[in-house]
């Protein structure tokens, strides 16, 4: 963090005089690590900016009640996390898609995002990150694409390191799997 550390930047979010500033610093410190971690799980550029918009708005109104007890940028990612699954359930109730469905109708999102611009080989590989279920999914990719540690993982999604290396362990042989399947 370039002005405060992660303790200042809290302290000034509690204090009535600097919290709109701080709250400001926080939104342009974690905006685009936010935004991309929504985006591999509900993949439309247009729904990641709304649900990082909610992720703020529910991070503003409940800054009171954090009590430190985690990292700053945990419970952002945990909102974020939350918010897209919550999102995701939507939608899937909205459109009525079985589970069974829902990489068909993640992928037509993907593949219909005018801000989607993957080549071939990534649209292959995202097809095969979309057969994984979603908690599987969502380990292999905060491991895979954000290189996140095991523990921060483990903090964020409130699970053993033991289970998220077992997890990522089988999301990488059934995305191997799908991959040599498709050849």
């Amino acid at each position: 963090m370039d002005k405060y550390s992660e303790e200042q930047l809290l302290a000034r979010l509690r204090d009535p005089k600097t919290q709109r500033e701080a709250f400001a610093t926080l939104v342009a410190e974690y905006s685009e690590r936010l935004y991309w971690q929504i985006r591999k799980m509900v993949l439309s550029h247009e729904d990641s900016n709304d649900i990082l918009q909610e992720v703020f708005i529910k991070a503003w109104t409940n800054i009171d009640n954090f009590r430190g007890e985690s990292k700053l940028t945990t419970w952002l990612y945990r909102i974020a996390i939350n918010e897209s699954i919550t999102f995701l359930n939507k939608k899937r109730t909205q459109n009525n898609i079985s589970v069974d469905d829902e990489n068909s109708f993640l992928l037509s999102r993907l593949e219909g995002d005018q801000y989607f611009n993957g080549d071939e080989a990534q649209k292959l590989l995202q097809r095969a990150i979309l057969t994984l279920p979603d908690k599987q999914r969502l380990v292999f990719q905060m491991k895979y694409f954000d290189e996140m540690k095991y523990e921060e993982m483990s903090e964020i999604l409130s699970t053993s390191v033991g289970a998220l290396k077992a997890s990522y362990h089988h999301a990488v042989k059934k995305i191997e799997n799908f991959l040599t399947d498709s050849n």
